[in-house]
């Protein structure tokens, strides 16, 4: 049977170094983390966790809370919440909470026993729902707005939706229609105020029959797409907030035998996976999923480890991406 000494020998470690990832992966380097992992994997150790554990008064655990486990955003945050995790000798138990506050205190209660040691949260602040999550618990927003409270990482979401909402006036459109998220969600709130700002801008009102309510789902833009070509004047553009509910209205317009982006222009929000196979391939925002994550796995172990972060606000970069979805007005 393998032992400690055997796993620094392979990893080119010190003994000091295998125990201390073990016992505090915090205070090593993502370097030699890897290696001892790899060390173990290999020479087959099993160290004792529960000793381990028990010792150090840490379960070596982390909850991440979920509002919806299967979209595909969150799933590419999570992967990454994962793979950082394990570096630093953690594993990630996950919450699906639904958007629940009574779902997010089960969750809650487990590193408030110390059955976990803090939590990432997925779902973006809102002042308008109640928080559960206790000021003096570590915890990090990994999917933030603007105005969260506690340590936090986003994008700049209005800004990024007035980027795409330029780039389609850039293209002649004028008459651009919105399918949002839900009215009240904070990324909702975030992206129309960059709507509305891009349209002021280029002295284009602001038209309330123009913005159809989703909820983030591809359904969602399926039945709201439908809203528009019913109007006797529709939008020569839809401005999604999601990727999920462009790819949804496209199939809508395709149904009523609209050609995208010839008769209309789509665009989406997240690059997830699909945007880049649907017919036509989505114009969207994309948002850096493995950077949200790795950096709140990083957030966290600092405030699990008692530091104070100096910039507990991380607003990280999106890129904005132009594919088949969208074209020129047909009239400019």
């Amino acid at each position: 049977m393998s032992n400690i000494r055997d796993v620094a020998r392979e990893a080119g470690v010190s003994v000091a170094t295998v125990s201390r990832a073990l016992s505090a992966p915090e205070k090593v380097s993502t370097k030699a983390l890897d290696k001892v992992h790899k060390a173990i994997a290999k020479v087959g150790y099993r160290p004792n966790m529960l000793a381990r554990n028990f010792r150090s008064t840490r379960s070596y655990a982390i909850v991440v809370l979920v509002p919806d486990i299967a979209n595909p955003f969150y799933s590419g945050v999570i992967s990454a919440i994962e793979d950082r995790a394990q570096q630093k000798g953690y594993a990630v138990l996950l919450g699906d909470t639904r958007g629940m506050p009574e779902r997010e205190l089960e969750y809650i209660r487990r590193v408030e026993t110390r059955l976990a040691d803090g939590l990432i949260q997925l779902r973006p602040h809102s002042s308008k729902m109640h928080d559960v999550i206790p000021p003096d618990l570590a915890s990090v927003n990994a999917c933030g707005c603007e105005d969260t409270a506690g340590p936090s990482i986003r994008i700049d979401n209005r800004g990024a939706a007035k980027t795409m909402v330029d780039y389609l006036i850039s293209l002649g459109h004028r008459r651009i229609g919105v399918i949002s998220g839900l009215t009240d969600n904070p990324h909702s709130i975030d992206r129309m105020a960059g709507y509305k700002e891009s349209l002021e801008a280029a002295g284009i009102p602001f038209e309330k029959e123009l913005v159809a309510e989703g909820d983030f789902t591809m359904w969602s833009g399926l039945n709201c797409a439908l809203q528009f070509c019913g109007m006797k004047e529709r939008p020569t553009a839809i401005f999604c907030m999601n990727d999920e509910m462009a790819i949804g209205a496209i199939q809508t317009l395709k149904a009523q035998g609209l050609r995208v982006p010839e008769d209309i222009s789509v665009t989406g929000f997240d690059d997830i996976p699909y945007a880049k196979y649907c017919d036509p391939n989505l114009t969207t925002i994309s948002q850096p999923a493995g950077d949200i994550g790795k950096l709140a796995v990083d957030m966290l172990v600092r405030l699990i480890g008692g530091e104070t972060l100096n910039q507990p606000e991380c607003i990280l970069p999106s890129e904005f991406i132009v594919r088949k979805s969208t074209a020129r007005a047909r009239s400019s």
